[in-house]
């Protein structure tokens, strides 16, 4: 990513050597968002793998548990897609009102301000009512099938946040890690809002034809994304290229 990148994508324009302090602070901020959701998950999934582990049949519960990888993966590309990404008109009624108050303004504030510590992750509870449901009726079949899978499914939702959390304050030496912080901050800039939804992988994004276009990925792979330049995006042109890509639903 080009030095110029970072305040590109944020607007936020700092004197010299303070956005450098303001990305710490704000990555201070999103590992302590970070950290009960990973030590409950963790904690679910490692007791569950013991289990299963325990069991009559562990290499079943072990290829249980490795499938909640590319299940995770294809939940994290629908629900960045539809749901972040996603309208959730006002109207009446409670379920209405609740999706349109905490899922319409959910992501584009992190569109605005990418390295906003407290909109780079999700928290302990946006998944938990869901999780509360999941996981009990999981334990209505054998441990090592549906309770191996969803600890597989939750462990993978904890290493996605951190990938992403990594991916906006980390530095990587292994190429494919290089790869992904050049690929996901196009996603961040007006030409890519409604593409690159997969932020583990781009497998979904090539299955559903949400992939970058071609001159993008060449760029990204051959010129470690140095050759493109993102503009940038304010508050009101994220809000208006949300509410412009709402209208066509």
């Amino acid at each position: 990513m080009s030095t110029g990148l970072a305040p590109a994508l944020t607007g936020y324009r700092p004197n010299e050597g303070s956005f450098t302090v303001y990305k710490r602070e704000q990555s201070r901020i999103a590992r302590r968002r970070l950290y009960p959701l990973t030590a409950f998950y963790t904690t679910y999934s490692l007791i569950v793998t013991l289990l299963g582990l325990r069991s009559g049949h562990p290499w079943i519960g072990m290829a249980f548990y490795l499938a909640g990888i590319p299940v995770w993966s294809l939940v994290e590309y629908l629900f960045h897609r539809y749901v972040l990404h996603g309208r959730f008109p006002p109207g009446q009624g409670l379920i209405r009102r609740f999706l349109h108050e905490r899922l319409d303004p959910l992501h584009w504030e992190h569109h605005e301000r990418p390295f906003d510590g407290w909109h780079i992750s999700g928290e302990l509870k946006d998944i938990l009512p869901l999780f509360a449901v999941a996981a009990p009726l999981s334990f209505l079949f054998p441990v090592y099938t549906l309770p191996a899978l969803l600890a597989g499914v939750v462990q993978s939702y904890v290493g996605e946040e951190w990938l992403h959390y990594f991916l906006h304050f980390g530095k990587f030496r292994n190429r494919y890690f290089r790869h992904l912080k050049q690929y996901h901050p196009y996603h961040h800039s007006p030409r890519g809002m409604e593409t690159g939804y997969g932020i583990t992988s781009g497998v979904w994004d090539f299955v559903f034809h949400t992939g970058y276009p071609k001159p993008v990925r060449k760029s990204l792979f051959e010129s470690g994304g140095n050759s493109i330049r993102v503009r940038k995006m304010t508050r009101s042109e994220a809000s208006r290229l949300f509410r412009e890509r709402f209208k066509k639903r």
